[in-house]
């Protein structure tokens, strides 16, 4: 079992916790991490572009001139998508673009990710994140004392001060445990970790 070290809010170390390796020491596959990104990413897409058909637009229902006689190539409708104002050809419609990745593959990726960190030394376990009031200047001065400029800081509960604290510094994102996903662990530097939720990831992973 991994053993990481823990520190506190001034940057020194006060003690250690135990990774357990079914999540901490894992192999790590590219193509999973990768397949369960662009799940993510794609997830995220809103789908709403939209065009209208020569069904859909205003207007159309008289002949524009007579069949013969005109010299022009015969017409039937002013919204054809050949005129000017008229429809759109096979132009995109509403639809959704999500798929899901089974749920084992999912989890799977999860611990990669995490071990991922563990491996690369970007991974920090902190006793407790709690500040006093809603202080940005607090906040980036703790980050200063661990030594990090971006992070994802992962919490075992809400705590709206450090919520709010962080909201307006740059490459930096408070997550609760039970959100934790491959995309915001690979997106950013470092991961810190409160303890509590620690075993709060290891109840998930491993139940």
């Amino acid at each position: 079992m991994a053993v990481a070290d823990v520190y506190n809010m001034n940057g020194e170390r006060v003690s250690e916790t135990d990774l357990p390796d079914g999540i901490f020491d894992v192999a790590v596959k590219q193509h999973i991490l990768h397949e369960v990104v662009r799940m993510q990413m794609i997830n995220r897409r809103s789908g709403t572009a939209a065009t209208k058909g020569r069904s859909y637009v205003r207007g159309g229902g008289q002949k524009p001139y007579r069949q013969k006689g005109t010299g022009r190539a015969r017409a039937g409708s002013r919204r054809s998508p050949l005129w000017r104002g008229g429809g759109v050809v096979f132009g995109p419609s509403p639809r959704s673009y999500s798929y899901r990745v089974p749920k084992k593959v999912r989890r799977q990726a999860l611990k990669m990710a995490l071990t991922g960190k563990l491996q690369g030394n970007d991974l920090i376990v902190v006793d407790r994140f709690d500040l006093d009031t809603v202080k940005t200047k607090r906040f980036v001065e703790v980050l200063n004392a661990l030594k990090i400029k971006e992070a994802l800081i992962v919490t075992d509960r809400e705590i709206e001060n450090l919520e709010l604290s962080s909201r307006n510094v740059r490459n930096v994102k408070v997550l609760r445990s039970e959100g934790l996903n491959v995309y915001d662990i690979l997106r950013f530097d470092r991961l810190i970790l409160l303890e509590p939720s620690v075993s709060q990831i290891a109840e998930r992973l491993l139940s």
